[in-house]
Formats: C-alpha cells, structure tokens, sequence
C-alpha cells in the first residue's frame, strides 16, 4: 500500500478527476451568452464561436483559480524570488520540447503526409476569425488553465516524478489530437504535442512553481499565434 502511495495520491487523484471533468464540460458555460444573446446554435459563426471559446475560458480559470488559490499565492512568490533562474530552466526544457515536436511533425508529414493537424487548422481558422481575441484567448487565457490542469492537478495526483511528466505528456497529447482527428492516423500527433506537454510537466518539476510552465507556455502560443497574424 505504502508504495503505491508513492505513485498515486488519492485525495489528489479526486481533485485531479474533479478538475478534469470541469475542464471536459466548460464548452457548456457558452450556454449563457447563448442564451443571454439569444444566439442560434445551429448557425454559429467563427467569430461567434471565438467569443464564446474565451468567455468559457475565463469562467473555468476563475473556477481553477478558486480552487488551487492557495497554492497559485505561494508558487507565485516562489517564481518571483527566484524569477531568472525559473526562466532559464523554462527556456532549457521548453527549447528540448520544441525541437522534438518539430523533429516529430516533419517525420510524421514525410513519413506518413498527413499534413497539418486538424487541431491547428482548427485554430487557424479562429486566428482568422478574430485575431486578437484569439491572441488573448489562446495565448493568454489557456495556458493558465492548461497547466492548472494538465501540470498542477496532475502533479498533486501522482507524486512520483516521471509518472506525473509521463501521464501529463500522454493525457495533454491525446486531448489535443483526439477532440478534434479525422483520421485514426492522426493518433501520431499526440507525440510531438506530448513532447511539449512534458517538457512543460518536467520544468514545473524542476522549478516547483506553476508559474514557470504558464510563462513558457503563454511565450510559446503567443508567439505562434503572433506570427499567424502578422505573416
């Protein structure tokens, strides 16, 4: 019993189930501008559907945010003393990650030419709908929520190290392929996304402060997202 308390915490595990169930489920809070705006579900529109995309996010990071707020106080006075060190760790891991994902993209686009993935052509057609609110939604909003989920509630659930960098990889992987393929095929994407998704999970390890992932995470959508508008 005591070593499998080495690998799972069950009281972290719950919230972790708790969290993750409020994260699958948030689409519903677009419900109410919806209804509030009276708006046809049938015919929603890319723009629409940005709006509604952001304010979903906002009230699951509020809700997130209630949760974890203990913890969000003292890892942010951790990542503030000790802020260039954080950074320079984040930056290292971030940049392993990077270089697989893309190593892994352009083998699966020779080897198997599948072209982009459908979540990134999802994306890009939200960047185009409304660019800025994308920006704010996508490179600002979701990487908060992302790693309070995927990192934060992950890393109280299962203590041990690299079991928590490995189902953080896997889980952060497959819900951005798996939500959204065309193809079974199409499973391949959730290694270069995993790559990155672990290299998050390995430098809030290292760092012991949430906030070192957010940063990294946010630098790296906002500069994709920064280069789909200006390019």
């Amino acid at each position: 019993m005591n070593k499998v308390k080495n690998f799972i915490n069950w009281k972290g595990l719950i919230l972790g189930i708790i969290v993750f169930l409020l994260f699958y489920f948030s689409s519903y809070f677009q419900l109410i501008p919806i209804i509030l705006l009276n708006w046809n579900i049938r015919t929603i529109t890319e723009s629409q559907n940005v709006i509604l995309s952001t304010f979903s996010n906002i009230i699951l990071l509020l809700i997130l945010f209630l949760i974890f707020r203990k913890d969000i106080i003292k890892e942010w006075k951790k990542f503030k003393s000790n802020f260039l060190e954080n950074i320079d760790t984040g930056i290292k891991y971030w940049l392993v990650g990077l270089a697989i994902m893309m190593g892994s993209n352009i083998i699966i686009n020779i080897v198997m030419n599948l072209g982009q993935a459908a979540n990134e052509q999802a994306v890009q057609q939200m960047i185009s709908a409304l660019p800025w609110l994308m920006f704010i939604n996508a490179g600002v909003i979701a990487p908060c929520t992302e790693e309070l989920i995927f990192r934060k509630s992950f890393r109280k659930a299962f203590p041990n190290k690299w079991l928590f960098i490995l189902i953080s990889a896997l889980v952060f992987g497959s819900l951005h392929v798996v939500t959204s393929m065309t193809s079974p095929i199409e499973l391949l994407y959730i290694i270069p996304y995993g790559a990155l998704g672990g290299s998050f999970a390995y430098m809030y390890q290292k760092t012991d402060t949430i906030f070192t992932s957010i940063a990294m995470h946010m630098f790296h959508n906002s500069a994709l997202i920064l280069l789909s508008i200006l390019v």
